[in-house]
């Protein structure tokens, strides 16, 4: 858990579950917020299967940012998200990504190209926008051996980033990160190669009476709130009026 202090007391903070690629722009929107709020922002990152299971279950979250549309829609047609409340905040965008291969594309095809990691395809959007690029380029079944997976997109980026794996199916957004070695190769997968990643929040039945939720959800979707999503690698949608 990630906390975000300010000089709130009692009940005035906001629960936030944020898919694990987005946590390092969440902690930042919500430093943000709170120099302007009197809210506490407490944030849980993992992959948005896991924090959507952990919903379902009960789990005591104001709102949800997932990393996938699917989610928040399952939510707001069961009732355990608000109606009306749900919006694309970022658009994702995957890369394949190496310090040990010179080139990435040429990798998937050779035999000895070595280990690929990807995350769970069942519960991490990006490991599901990954198995939809493999799968589209006929490579999916040949590569299926040499694949390790992660439980999310940040243990995928370690696997990569520590030499476990040749090669790492990330987020855009990750090649920010300050840790991240040297890259002997990155290309961007083109976006019509995989299913959409279009990260989609909602407020939540146990957030739909707190201001500060609501809040925080126009604080993202406001300016400031794209402005520092843009930074952080992610595309915007289009702002509806």
């Amino acid at each position: 858990m990630i906390l975000v202090p300010v000089a709130a007391t009692g009940e005035d903070y906001v629960t936030v579950a944020v898919a694990s690629n987005f946590a390092a722009t969440a902690r930042d929107i919500a430093a943000r917020f709170a120099e302007q709020s009197d809210y506490d922002i407490r944030i849980t990152a993992a992959s948005t299967g896991k924090l959507y299971a952990q919903i379902v279950n009960g789990a005591p979250f104001d709102v949800l940012l997932a990393a996938d549309a699917e989610r928040p829609q399952r939510l707001e047609r069961s009732g355990a998200g608000v109606p009306g409340t749900r919006f694309t905040y970022a658009l994702g965008a995957l890369v394949l990504w190496s310090r040990q291969v010179e080139d990435c594309r040429a990798a998937l095809h050779g035999d000895d190209g070595g280990r690929i990691a990807i995350a769970n395809p069942e519960t991490a959007p990006y490991g599901a926008a990954a198995k939809s690029f493999l799968q589209r380029s006929g490579l999916w079944e040949s590569l299926r051996g040499r694949l390790v997976v992660g439980e999310n997109i940040g243990q995928t980026l370690q696997f990569a980033a520590s030499g476990n794996a040749e090669l790492g199916f990330i987020a855009r957004s990750q090649l920010q990160a300050p840790s991240l070695p040297a890259a002997s190769c990155s290309w961007p997968i083109p976006d019509t190669m995989h299913a959409p990643i279009d990260q989609q929040a909602i407020l939540l039945q146990r957030g739909a009476a707190s201001a500060g939720a609501k809040s925080f959800l126009a604080f993202l979707r406001g300016d400031a709130g794209r402005a520092i999503i843009r930074r952080h690698g992610y595309s915007l949608p289009e702002v509806k009026e």
